[in-house]
């Protein structure tokens, strides 16, 4: 069965919520999720979940709060720390990874962390068993992506379309998919404008899909109440994961 990791941003609309629509999100049937860290400065990510991340910093969003959450959290679903480089740096790597062990947080994903950069760190994400996510691009030759996928965990991060998230961009990913099938057998999950329309069509070939904006426009849908936003978001996980499975 393709697998669903699902993204929401921490702390918005509240820390309350996020605990909600991650338990949602698992009834509805997400494998997997991404739980976002604010950044002010999100390259990789489009217009809604940028706007989410503003509005959770402005509403005072620390560290400490996704600390919290994720003890709360991780224990009843697949958790992945998702954030930019900046905001695990200013913690300090080995101790913010043997805190997600702790939380029982299972990996991260960090989006601006290049290759290069990355390779002089994962030594201590696997000594405490944590993923570190490689990310591969339609773009990337087939030696690059031998040189990426070397040691790749958990899952590999196929990214649609050169640009951000949440965009509506196609890209025949055929070759891409078949140069990293002859590299690794790690898992592909494709990501980038992932949604219940789209979903059936990207999960060809790999084996489950990445899904952000389309939750978290919900969550920004300030014309629903609460629970209609937990109720909606659950109901678009069970779509997405009947479409990408029929």
């Amino acid at each position: 069965m393709k697998k669903l990791v699902a993204y929401i941003t921490t702390g918005y609309p509240d820390l309350d919520f996020t605990e909600d629509v991650a338990m949602a999100l698992k009834e509805g049937g997400a494998d997997i999720l991404e739980l976002g860290v604010p950044f002010s400065d999100p390259v990789a990510d489009g217009p809604v979940i940028e706007k989410a991340n503003l509005l959770s910093l402005q509403q005072g969003f620390k560290m400490q709060h996704l600390f919290n959450v994720s003890k709360l959290i991780a224990k009843e679903i697949d958790t992945l720390w998702m954030g930019y480089f900046n905001s695990f740096y200013h913690q300090k790597i080995p101790n913010i990874v043997n805190l997600a062990k702790e939380l029982g947080v299972n990996g991260f994903i960090i989006p601006d962390l290049p290759h290069e950069e990355a390779s002089a760190y994962k030594d201590i994400f696997h000594n405490q068993n944590l993923a570190l996510i490689d990310f591969v691009a339609p773009t990337d030759s087939k030696e690059r992506i031998k040189t990426v996928l070397q040691n790749a965990q958990k899952f590999i991060y196929l990214v649609a379309y050169a640009g951000i998230t949440g965009s509506s961009q196609s890209e025949d990913l055929t070759q891409v998919i078949n140069n990293i099938r002859q590299t690794t057998k790690t898992d592909i999950y494709i990501g980038f404008g992932v949604n219940e329309k789209t979903a059936k069509q990207k999960a060809k070939g790999v084996d489950g899909v990445i899904v952000g904006s389309a939750f978290v426009a919900i969550m920004l849908d300030n014309t629903l109440t609460y629970n209609d936003k937990i109720n909606k978001i659950q109901n678009l996980a069970k779509i997405i994961k009947e479409e990408i499975n029929s």
